[in-house]
């Protein structure tokens, strides 16, 4: 097993050294890989392509996404209501729904008369075992420490890429049955291992969401927009993937590069993370993307082909780094807030794979509608863009939002004629300039590497508050600040709040 590097290697090492991967980013490398295989790009690279009718792949990609979605809400919502049942590592239960579903592919190839059913039955397994393997992952990587978790994803997904190019080194025939019976309880046992390292007594894992609920709230009202954005990428993603299925070999193209968007989206966040601090948003991400993939959109019906398949590979890619990308929030935000990773990315999931899922249905049903004497394609590219419209003026706040900017700098001012009170109009609150435990703490912040959320509790503690009152102010458990505390303290050095204000004082 190799042991991961510390910040000193990675600084004398650089991106090679980071990439040296440990049992959890191989284990989950190649459950993107195997899971790639399976239900990535709406075909199955390593089953005959004869076997591989529009029929089947139609059915098969609408049982295991309907599978997919449902699994995420009652994840969600399960998660919620009876947390007890999320706090196992149930990689039994979930190896074995995965391995049948496997099972089913392979015997649909040659039980002829029953091929249909036999693949609606793997989609719907395949689907509820991948759901069941990401919350695995998601567990295990919140779990971690930070720059842990970050780093297991981000290797996880370079090498997964690779291993997913790897497997096409191996004979058609001999690969759809290694899949299930070597290459799955691999990955399995990774989980196993790395799992029995991960504290269960942590707050999130050990949450009980009823307790609380205006922590959920606020959760789900700070990050409903990146769900959102998120989820507009995986529409038009779901939407080629629909073009895509009618032709197998086209599907096999957008997989290969979709993997290698992936792969190179790991290693640019890798290599930037070895020479300075990243700071991602997933929400000013999609706003630099949105404009790029509503010109594309329209360029759809008046460009031949070939521009099809290369615009459904680059969507593709796109969303394949969204999705790591997701995974690196939710571990966050389950880190900061001391919420349940189950709860939170089953919140994630549920916008996105919903709205993967509706982009597909919606464009294979575009496919075969003419309105008014218009290319069926071009109908796919209209609606398209005015769903990819609607989500953006909802992302955007809607009419909430459009109605209550009354302060914005290019709006046309008028000032009221009857004289009130002006501090009760605006609401002005005066605000403090950066004192200096602000600045001291944001060097102790540099120099340790604590992350934002950490920095600002450490701040609140040096100031007196209280773990009660630093929990109000950030909404979240006491448990959870607690928690903080103990990281904090870690990694200073020190053991008490005494020494948390001498080291501020002197720093």
């Amino acid at each position: 097993m190799a042991i991961l590097p510390s910040m000193q290697q990675v600084e004398e090492h650089g991106l090679l050294r980071v990439l040296t991967p440990n049992v959890a980013s191989l284990g989950y490398a190649l459950f993107l890989a195997i899971n790639a295989a399976g239900v990535w790009g709406g075909v199955f690279p390593f089953l005959p392509l004869e076997f591989q009718t529009h029929t089947i792949v139609f059915w098969f990609f609408l049982t295991q996404s309907a599978a997919f979605s449902l699994s995420y809400v009652a994840s969600c919502i399960g998660s919620y209501y009876l947390p007890g049942a999320t706090r196992a590592f149930l990689v039994k239960l979930t190896s074995a729904i995965y391995f049948a579903g496997w099972c089913c592919l392979i015997a649909a190839i040659y039980i002829d008369a029953a091929a249909l059913p036999l693949v609606c039955a793997g989609g719907g397994l395949l689907g509820l075992g991948s759901t069941g393997f990401y919350m695995l992952w998601q567990r295990l990587f919140a779990g971690e420490d930070a720059d842990t978790g970050n780093r297991d994803i981000l290797v996880g997904s370079a090498w997964g890429a690779v291993l997913y190019f790897a497997l096409y080194l191996i004979p058609q025939a001999v690969t759809a049955y290694l899949i299930p019976l070597v290459f799955l309880p691999l990955f399995g046992l990774c989980v196993t291992l790395r799992g029995r390292a991960i504290d269960p007594e942590q707050p999130m894992f050990a949450d009980v969401p009823r307790e609380h609920p205006q922590v959920y709230r606020q959760v789900l009202q700070d990050h409903w927009r990146s769900a959102l954005c998120i989820g507009a990428v995986g529409f038009c993603a779901g939407v080629m993937r629909s073009l895509a299925v009618a032709e197998p070999a086209l599907g096999i193209y957008v997989n290969v590069l979709s993997m290698a968007g992936m792969l190179l989206a790991a290693l640019a966040v890798l290599w930037l993370w070895t020479l300075k601090d990243v700071h991602l948003s997933i929400t000013d991400a999609y706003r630099v993307v949105f404009p790029f993939l509503i010109t594309s959109l329209v360029l759809l019906p008046m460009l031949p082909d070939e521009y099809v398949r290369w615009l459904a590979a680059i969507l593709y890619a796109v969303y394949a780094a969204s999705i790591m990308l997701m995974m690196m929030q939710c571990a966050q935000i389950s880190r900061d807030r001391g919420i349940n990773p189950v709860f939170i990315y089953g919140f994630f999931g549920t916008i996105v794979y919903t709205l993967h899922s509706i982009g597909f249905l919606g464009g294979t049903f575009a496919e075969d509608v003419r309105i008014m004497g218009v290319d069926p394609l071009a109908v796919v590219a209209l609606v398209t863009i005015w769903a990819l419209g609607l989500m953006h003026f909802v992302g955007s706040g809607g009419f909430t939002s459009a109605l209550s900017r009354l302060d914005s700098p290019e709006g046309i001012e008028l000032v009221s004629l009857k004289q009130r009170d002006r501090s009760a109009v605006t609401g002005d609150k005066p605000t403090d300039a950066p004192d200096r435990i602000a600045a001291q703490a944001a060097r102790i912040q540099e120099h340790f590497r604590l992350s934002a959320r950490e920095a600002e509790v450490m701040e609140l503690l040096a100031r007196g508050n209280s773990v009660a009152r630093i929990a109000e102010v950030l909404v979240v458990s006491e448990n959870t600040i607690r928690t903080h505390s103990k990281r904090i303290y870690a990694k200073l050095d020190i053991h008490k709040r005494q020494e948390l204000v001498d080291l501020i004082e002197t720093f």
